[in-house]
């Protein structure tokens, strides 16, 4: 059954890293923007407060020493010239002065403020005065001799006037500026990313059929492991790819013959044959048809091996267990051939890996060694404990020798597959578990041996 197809998102919809950094680097600047805008319009509105307290400390101090009421005969008002050219700077202000004698009389009033009532305390005070309940901000202070005290007044509205001013001018180069460092910050994001955008172009031109490798112009520190790690992608998809195609070509050419023959065998049928040509071209039909049929099974369990590759975890395998049950369904087929299948293991040898690959590797094994042997052959699976830690099997037979002896009665065994389908099945599972396969000297009496080496729990996989 085909795999379903992986849904990808559609290119418009992909997000970009492009767009994530600069909406993250525009958050962050906006954030200490917004901070520093807050700060300075605290700043301003501090600033204008102390630059107004002081403003009038001094000019309380000023007229204090100027003693002008002193030829004055009662209280006096005098209303400010109107100045409308002065608005036009904006730290000009309405001042209002009101003086007392020791009595609590009014000397003089200076300015728009009502007049406010009488007190002994100096220093700053927030009043509300007049009908209109205006809010005004004062400094009082008396004479050395406590003679004559003097109030300094301005209205309040005026001092948040002129602090709004103050956090304005702070913050207006900072509005000014916020798109600028925006547009330019992009144009940064955007040139520095250049390398990266050069990267994915190059992988998305790359051809996995052909031999091409990443080019050595990205060699930024920050690439270098991911331009090695494609490279070394694409250097093992390539012995892949040529391994399959390999495997692929051997086994077309492996299938063309039993099928060729069955399709003249079969057009043979339809012609006029002896009862004893027919019944031959139907053997030779069946065993055709059963070595393609094993070329099938070996390639489902080169399936199965990739696939338990990639969907299976490793796991304890009592690997002796495992190959008693093997020779326990191969003695039956072993007793028909006059073969004698031995089993020489430990009690329990244990090893991590995917037992069902391990399953399919002994299994080819045995029954490479039935299939490729004249009858009579003597058998032996080996099982062993490696000096490192691993484990090894070994499947051995004396079919050279039963072959060269030629013993009557004794018919060599016809390959199966003479491109060793098998072999390369037992290599996919050595692979998979970080072992090695491959011929072994054989020892005496045997001529032929074969042997799956599997390292430690401990030992790096190969490859």
């Amino acid at each position: 059954m085909n795999a379903p197809p992986v849904s990808r998102p559609a290119s418009g919809r992909r997000p970009s890293l492009t767009r994530q950094l600069l909406l993250w680097s525009l958050g962050a600047l906006a954030i200490v923007w917004g901070s520093f805008v807050f700060i300075g319009y605290q700043t301003g509105v501090h600033e204008a407060d102390e630059l107004t307290d002081g403003h009038l400390a001094s000019v309380a101090a000023l007229l204090l020493n100027l003693r002008a009421t002193e030829a004055m005969e009662g209280p006096q008002r005098t209303e400010r010239t109107p100045t409308p050219w002065l608005k036009s700077h904006d730290y000009q202000q309405t001042i209002s002065v009101v003086q007392w004698d020791a009595q609590g009389r009014v000397l003089s009033i200076t300015g728009s403020v009502p007049e406010p009532p009488f007190s002994d305390a100096e220093g700053f005070a927030d009043l509300t005065l007049g009908p209109d309940k205006v809010a005004w901000r004062s400094f009082s202070q008396w004479d050395a001799g406590r003679t004559r005290k003097i109030m300094v007044m301005l209205e309040l509205r005026e001092r948040d006037e002129l602090a709004d001013d103050i956090a304005g001018q702070l913050i207006e180069p900072g509005l000014w500026l916020l798109p600028v460092v925006s547009l330019a910050l992009g144009l940064a994001l955007w040139r520095g990313l250049r390398p990266l955008y050069a990267l994915s172009a190059d992988v998305a031109a790359l051809d996995p059929t052909s031999a091409q490798r990443l080019a050595s112009r990205h060699a930024w520190s920050e690439f270098e492991s991911v331009v090695a790690s494609i490279n070394t992608l694409l250097d093992r998809q390539q012995v892949a790819m040529v391994r399959e195609r390999r495997l692929a070509n051997e086994v077309a050419h492996e299938l063309r013959t039993p099928l060729s023959s069955i399709a003249l065998q079969a057009s043979a049928l339809a012609g006029e044959l002896t009862e004893e040509a027919r019944a031959q071209a139907l053997a030779r039909i069946g065993q055709d048809a059963l070595r393609a049929g094993h070329v099938l099974n070996q390639l489902l369990a080169l399936a199965r091996a990739s696939r338990a590759e990639l969907h299976e975890a490793k796991a304890p395998v009592d690997l002796s267990a495992l190959a008693r049950s093997v020779c326990a369904d191969y003695a039956q087929a072993a007793w028909k051939r006059g073969d004698d299948l031995g089993l020489s293991a430990p009690t329990a040898l244990t090893v991590p890996g995917h037992a069902v690959l391990l399953d399919i590797a002994v299994r080819n094994l045995v029954e490479n060694a039935l299939k490729h042997t004249p009858e009579g052959t003597q058998i032996a699976v080996q099982l062993g404990s490696a000096d490192a830690g691993g484990a090894w099997l070994q499947v051995c037979d004396d079919g050279a020798r039963q072959q060269a002896g030629g013993a009557p009665g004794r018919a060599a065994a016809v390959p199966v597959d003479s491109l060793h389908l098998g072999h390369e099945i037992l290599r996919r599972v050595a692979d998979i578990h970080g072992g090695h396969f491959g011929a072994a000297p054989a020892p005496a009496p045997f001529t032929t041996c074969y042997r799956l080496d599997l390292p430690s729990p401990s030992a790096p996989a190969a490859g």
